[in-house]
């Protein structure tokens, strides 16, 4: 690598004790109850992302003037005695998310021109009184497990900074779990949320296609990408997704409203779950590390222990994956094509945006009319869950990866078809749930005997979020995983 390369800017780091900083409920309590400002709170946040930049670099766009007079007003109106669920609480968005007067850079290089509306999910937040303090880093497009990137360097993880936190949502999730802010949002279009969630300690949410809204686009990667919440705890990531959920006039999918909230709170029964160690069908056929086996398999003893009916089972997944792989790459190739300076696009970009276009069409279309038949394959995996005389589950358990997180620049200067196989080998679990459009939610699962976090999915059918957030909240309680943080690495001295 050259000097100006932006991935060396990153200096070698010593861990220090980590300070608590509160989550998303507990910001939104004391600022209601006057035990704090928005103005601190907002100006804190701030801090420390700044302090973070050579180190974590979960940024790549603040609003530090906006942010901090969006605090000051909120502070007047709490004094004023209006209430909303996250009036002047600090919180991040994912660099693919339309912010007004902001670029949306999606991790790519070049100028972009500057958002003129927000998106509907930055709308409803803003509704809900959260204040926007910046954008976070993704690769290129939401491509890869991995949050690097010439136009912006390195994305760490906190726990450790020689490895990568994930991706796409690696920014968000790298801010959370140093406790940057107290909750972010993310997107997942092949398990971008829930894998830097495995990868970072972290509850991450992908909700039912419709959930939080895309608009401005309309069917985000030919369906399969969704907004959702990363968060420290089931509570916050419920809270953030209470505060933006629901559908734009325009949107497709509108599934009906539910609580999460409220869910977090309440007890999921006894339910029965099927635990399936095994991945889809993929064309690699990496086992799983011993690690991530040992970790689900102790979160399974303990859903047992709670008193669930839990034993080994495995969905009829079928040929899924000739449907997303059109599916994504025409996704890719869609937003990579409105690029102003396609040259700048990574080489990977740009052979994908070449077969998406060879895909789309004809292949897109049937790849998606084959989904009311997926729908129908894996769903009978939870028919007659409750009271009927079939063998359905409530809920499947899985790795969300099948391997630790990778160190930062493991996928450096690999082709295209080799990047898409080392990525399939270390995270080959997540992606059919975009396909379903299906909710799933990422609970941390332990760490490695080197202290790097790994994880597991509660995933079920059709808008079954709640079920899937009271079973995590019951897990939560049982393990207080977020009694857990990562250490805050400093530079060295020069």
């Amino acid at each position: 690598m050259s000097s100006a390369d932006p991935r060396e800017r990153t200096e070698p780091a010593r861990p220090v004790e980590p300070p608590v900083q509160p989550g998303l409920v507990d910001c939104a309590r004391e600022l209601a109850e006057g035990g704090a400002t928005s103005a601190g709170l907002v100006a804190a946040a701030l801090a420390r992302i700044e302090a973070s930049r050579p180190t974590l670099n979960a940024f790549r766009q603040l609003r530090t003037e906006a942010a901090l007079a969006e605090a000051a007003e909120a502070d007047r109106r709490l004094a004023a005695g209006e209430r909303l669920p996250l009036l002047g609480v600090p919180v991040a968005v994912k660099d693919d998310t339309d912010v007004a007067g902001m670029p949306t850079y999606f991790g790519c290089d070049g100028a972009l021109p500057p958002a003129t509306a927000d998106s509907e999910a930055v709308r409803r937040l803003r509704a809900a009184g959260a204040v926007i303090v910046g954008k976070t880093n993704s690769c290129e497009l939401g491509q890869w497990a991995f949050t690097e990137g010439p136009a912006f360097g390195i994305t760490r993880n906190p726990w450790n900074t020689e490895h990568t936190p994930g991706g796409s949502s690696g920014g968000s999730a790298a801010a959370v779990a140093a406790g940057l802010v107290p909750a972010a949002l993310g997107s997942d279009g092949a398990g971008s949320i829930r894998i830097p969630a495995a990868w970072t300690h972290l509850v991450g949410i992908k909700p039912q296609r419709g959930r939080i809204s895309v608009h401005p686009h309309s069917d985000a990667f030919q369906g399969l990408t969704v907004n959702g919440p990363l968060a420290r705890t089931v509570a916050d990531a419920a809270l953030l997704l209470d505060a933006a959920a629901g559908a734009h006039p325009r949107d497709h999918h509108r599934p009906p409203a539910v609580d999460a909230s409220a869910a977090a709170r309440r007890d999921p029964g006894r339910l029965r779950i099927g635990v399936s160690l095994r991945p889809p069908p993929t064309l690699t056929r990496n086992a799983p590390h011993p690690e991530v086996l040992r970790a689900v398999t102790a979160l399974a003893e303990t859903l047992a222990r709670l008193g669930h009916d839990v034993e080994e089972a495995c969905p009829r997944y079928g040929l899924i994956g000739l449907s997303f792989v059109p599916r994504a790459t025409a996704g890719i190739a869609e937003l990579a094509a409105l690029h102003p300076e396609p040259a700048l696009l990574d080489p990977r970009t740009r052979s994908a945006l070449r077969t998406g276009t060879r895909l789309g069409g004809r292949i897109v279309r049937a790849a998606r009319a084959r989904e009311v038949r997926q729908h129908a394959r894996i769903g009978a995996f939870f028919e007659a869950a409750r009271g009927g005389s079939g063998h359905g589950y409530d809920v499947l358990l899985t790795p969300t990866t099948a391997a630790p997180p990778p160190r930062v620049g493991a996928f450096d200067r690999l082709s295209a078809w080799r990047t898409d196989l080392a990525m399939t080998s270390a995270c080959p679990y997540a992606w059919p749930w975009n396909v379903l459009g299906w909710p799933g939610v990422n609970v941390p699962g332990g760490f490695t005997h080197d202290g790097l976090p790994l994880g597991a999915q509660l995933l079920g059918p059709s808008r079954s979020e709640t079920r899937l957030i009271s079973l995590a909240a019951q897990l939560e309680a049982e393990l207080r995983w977020y009694e857990h943080r990562p250490p805050v690495r400093q530079d060295r001295a020069p």
